[in-house]
């Protein structure tokens, strides 16, 4: 396995079926990675995460990026990447 990039916790949504889908990004929003998980599992959410740059998926649209990068980097100024958000 090559090199892994920090990506911070950028966004959490909740679905009508259960789910949680968490999206973390990079600071400079190169890419996203997202997950779901099973909201009645109380899913442990880090602040960071590391990730292959491989797994990210491109962000599309522009206003995305732009507030993930914005997100990303506010995660980064206030928690520690393992800490519980």
């Amino acid at each position: 396995m090559g090199d892994t990039v920090r990506c911070w916790l950028v966004e959490r949504t909740y679905d009508d079926k259960g789910l949680i889908r968490i999206t973390y990004a990079p600071t400079d929003a190169s890419g996203q990675h997202v997950t779901e998980k099973a909201a009645a599992s109380s899913p442990d959410v880090t602040a960071a995460v590391e990730i292959d740059p491989e797994r990210l998926d491109p962000i599309d649209d522009g206003t995305t990026r732009e507030r993930y990068a914005e997100e990303a980097e506010r995660m980064a100024e206030r928690h520690e990447p393992g800490e519980s958000v």
